[in-house]
């Protein structure tokens, strides 16, 4: 397995999706319910099969990854040829940004000297997918972008 398997709750959210996939097999609902009783380990490789295909497709898909931690903010674009970053740094043990508090105290402070901004890029290894992916299991989250723009253009202001 590439990526990681789904978890319970995803795969029920991803149920048609999954039949559908099944079906792509010519495996109907009766067959699978035989393999999950007489061959589990056939079923457990056609669900990490799946997994992987659903995790490629939303990886692929992803133009923009976000990542909270008590004092940072990772914001990153996805672009084709490499990953773009604008990275918020808060130098003051008193606040935590993954607080409403302490979020709303940066959106009240992001001129105060203890915020400090950081642009980076990184090209991607040969695996794109895989690279995202990595910072989604350190926990980043896939969003539209819009934190992203907001951030770019109070940077390019800046400077």
């Amino acid at each position: 397995m590439k990526y990681q398997r789904l978890s319970k709750e995803q795969l029920e959210e991803l149920h048609v999706e999954f039949i559908n996939f099944l079906a792509t097999q010519s495996i109907t609902a009766e067959e699978w319910n035989e393999i999950k009783i007489d061959k589990p380990q056939v079923a457990e490789d056609e669900i990490d099969v799946f997994s992987d295909l659903v995790w490629e497709k939303a990886l692929q898909n992803a133009k923009y990854l976000e990542h909270f931690s008590k004092d940072q903010i990772h914001l990153f674009e996805l672009t084709e040829d490499q990953m773009l970053l604008i990275a918020i740094k808060i130098n003051n043990d008193a606040i935590d940004v993954t607080t409403k508090e302490g979020y709303q105290w940066l959106q009240q402070n992001l001129l105060n000297d203890e915020v400090v901004f950081y642009n980076a890029s990184k090209e991607y290894t040969e695996d794109k997918n895989l690279d995202k992916f990595k910072l989604i299991q350190k926990g980043a989250n896939i969003t539209k972008g819009e934190l992203y723009h907001y951030f770019a253009k109070l940077v390019q202001g800046r400077e």
